[in-house]
């Protein structure tokens, strides 16, 4: 029978103000992305309505999840970790993987071009905070990690080898605050961050050719001979001539003038900065500290710790997407493929951010026990 009542005491319970923020910033985007797609100039919107039907789609998948309860889903933590793995495992089919900005991490599926990878950070959240869980105020040994790190590894590899850098990084960011927020010892990671400084030559010899480029010219930005500095000193023209208060929307000069790179996805955070000023970023900035704040609070009042743990790699993922992004963008760290949520242009990323939004919100609603 269907219980009506506990469908409406739910639907109550939704995270109203978090729907809100998300909602502003994706207006906000659009009319940036407007701009930054030349869309008034050219009278051509086709990636506006594909930012649009992205954005239908990816309510209904918040639709969809928020239907079955978390737990439920976390039954099938391990149905979903094989998923995972088989997702990644799909871009290296000849015919159906796809190679995209020096990466193997798409599938090519008629006019649709998936990353798969994006899909995987919302069922490997729902998979590793299950085995975490178990793992509580258990975390005072590298012996204790050891069984989390050989759940992780195949995962993070699979993505490295693409390679995708500016994921794996994403995917270790998820990891890591799960395992701080299940009481990871301090020793320990006072010891992983040592381990990193010291390893980081290493690391840096074991990077692909672009991607050593890529702290090349973050080290050197003045040597615009190097790929990736030519970009950045774009962005920051962009952003420095926009001033206080902005050229106007649609008068951005670098932006209009395609002087500006990549500036429907990558680097449209310059775009806000040129066209909108200091007030424009400061702006779509407070949007996002309210909207990590927001899930925070609904990580604290979550009804058990799997919920939390759930929220807190959420949380994770879009901090760092978003610290990142604007990061390279002003040139304070090197340049990844790290889109901004909810803003920039992509289909696949946006529709997965909505599901994963969609994880949080379904924590939120049922911090209270209603049954059906």
């Amino acid at each position: 029978m269907f219980d009506y009542k506990s469908k409406i005491k739910l639907i109550k319970e939704l995270d109203w103000k978090l729907i809100i923020i998300v909602t502003c910033i994706f207006a906000f985007g659009l009319v940036i992305l407007s701009s930054a797609t030349h869309a008034t100039t050219t009278g051509s919107y086709n990636q506006i309505m594909k930012q649009g039907m992205a954005f239908l789609i990816g309510m209904g998948l918040v639709v969809l999840i928020l239907l079955f309860d978390y737990n439920f889903l976390g039954k099938y933590y391990k149905a979903l970790y094989i998923v995972s793995i088989i997702l990644l495992l799909l871009v290296w089919i000849p015919g159906l993987g796809k190679v995209n900005a020096g990466a193997r991490s798409w599938l090519h599926l008629g006019p649709l071009d998936f990353q798969t990878s994006e899909l995987v950070k919302l069922t490997f959240i729902l998979s590793y905070a299950k085995i975490v869980e178990e793992k509580k105020g258990k975390l005072n040994t590298i012996k204790d990690l050891v069984p989390l790190g050989l759940y992780a590894a195949p995962i993070v590899l699979l993505i490295l080898i693409q390679p995708d850098l500016g994921t794996t990084i994403v995917f270790c960011c998820i990891i890591a605050g799960m395992l701080y927020t299940a009481g990871l010892n301090k020793k320990i990671i006072k010891t992983a961050l040592i381990i990193i400084v010291v390893a980081t030559p290493l690391m840096y010899m074991m990077m692909a050719p672009h991607q050593r480029v890529r702290i090349d010219a973050f080290l050197h930005p003045d040597n615009l001979e190097l790929p990736g500095n030519y970009q950045v000193m774009q962005s920051r023209i962009a952003i420095g001539s926009g001033g206080v208060t902005g050229k106007g929307l649609y008068q951005g000069t670098q932006n209009q003038n395609d002087f500006l790179p990549v500036q429907d996805s990558d680097f449209i955070f310059a775009v806000v900065g040129e066209e909108l000023g200091l007030i424009g970023m400061f702006v779509l900035m407070v949007l996002y500290a309210f909207f990590l704040i927001r899930m925070i609070s609904i990580a604290k009042e979550a009804k058990d710790f799997y919920g939390t743990l759930i929220v807190v790699g959420v949380v994770s993922m879009f901090g760092y997407q978003i610290i990142q992004n604007i990061g390279m963008t002003v040139a304070m760290i090197p340049v990844t493929g790290v889109t901004l949520p909810f803003v920039s242009y992509g289909a696949s990323s946006f529709m997965t951010s909505l599901a994963n939004l969609g994880l949080v919100l379904n924590v939120g609603m049922r911090r209270k026990k209603i049954n059906f």
